[in-house]
């Protein structure tokens, strides 16, 4: 006899795809997931570079979004997640701004505060790494926030610690002396300084992509924003949500005593909040990418889910 399931679990709804205006009329495309249940509609918001709605690109198809958007209806919460409006291009041209990233979220929030899914809802904003960080722009137009995996510190200095950890230690005196060269010439709005042959052939890649001229204006926009600052300031209830085996971006020893939201850490968790079962010190950025793949299920997200359940309603 095939057993009955239980009551509570339910078949999925369908999604619907949506299309809106992001900032300057800039059309963008996204997926709505209904769910009733909660009092609580969320927006998505993706980690840096061109990912489409389910947080994944050509180079490395991952679909994070889609699966935390999944379980996040399967407890009861609609969301609304959007393709960037870098994914998929490939025009130099295209405004990829501060202004204009931060302009997209706060429409993603009007168009969602405007969906049949989330009439009488609120709003819960959830960024993931460059996404927390940017989303801690929009805070105001949204009535709480998620932040997974934001940076504990500015772009510069994070960037900084993440080279730092990955060099040995006979080879980080040049490499990390370039790096800080790369990083003031961003800032003083002047070329790619020449890299010496001591300086390893992926720093010299990730200068370049810091560069890219596509992308410059962020990147010299957000290099030394503080975050702490920002969701210290922040006008509503947050999380801050970090997972103890991320070497991309991880839970600070110290939480500055201003930030008043609630801080978790999620243990066995990587960056893209999958379950890693190997030890933290033999990650790096090339074997914890592994880990962020499909076929690794999401980490025990119970201390998220049960943040969310004592919002107010």
């Amino acid at each position: 006899m095939i057993p009955t399931p239980p009551a509570q679990i339910q078949e999925r709804p369908a999604p619907r795809e949506l299309a809106f205006e992001g900032f300057n009329h800039f059309p963008l495309k996204g997926t709505v997931l209904p769910a009733e249940g909660t009092p609580w509609f969320v927006v998505l918001v993706g980690d840096s570079g061109p990912l489409d709605r389910d947080w994944s690109q050509p180079r490395f198809p991952a679909h994070l979004g889609r699966l935390l958007a999944e379980w996040l209806a399967d407890r009861g919460l609609g969301s609304l997640r959007y393709d960037k409006r870098m994914a998929g291009s490939r025009d130099p041209r295209l405004d990829c701004s501060l202004e204009a990233q931060s302009g997209d979220i706060q429409a993603a929030l009007k168009a969602a505060r405007e969906l049949p899914e989330a009439k009488g809802k609120r709003i819960l904003l959830l960024g993931h790494g460059e996404g927390a960080l940017l989303s801690l722009l929009a805070a105001r137009e949204a009535d709480a926030l998620l932040l997974l995996a934001m940076p504990s510190q500015p772009m510069a200095k994070a960037i900084t610690d993440q080279v730092a950890l990955q060099l040995p230690q006979d080879k980080a005196a040049p490499n990390l002396a370039y790096l800080q060269a790369v990083l003031q010439a961003i800032r003083d709005g002047k070329g790619l300084p020449a890299a010496g042959a001591a300086v390893h052939p992926r720093l010299e890649r990730m200068a370049a992509s810091l560069m890219a001229p596509e992308t410059l204006d962020f990147v010299r926009s957000t290099l030394d924003l503080d975050p702490w600052a920002m969701a210290s300031r922040a006008p509503v209830p947050v999380a801050a949500v970090w997972g103890d085996k991320d070497i991309q971006a991880w839970k600070p020893a110290r939480i500055p005593a201003a930030f008043p939201g609630t801080v978790l850490e999620i243990p066995g968790a990587n960056h893209a909040f999958r379950q890693e079962p190997r030890p933290r010190k033999e990650l790096d950025g090339g074997t914890a990418m592994e880990g962020y793949r499909d076929d690794r299920p999401l980490a025990d997200l119970t201390p998220v889910w049960t943040w969310i359940k004592g919002l107010p309603r």
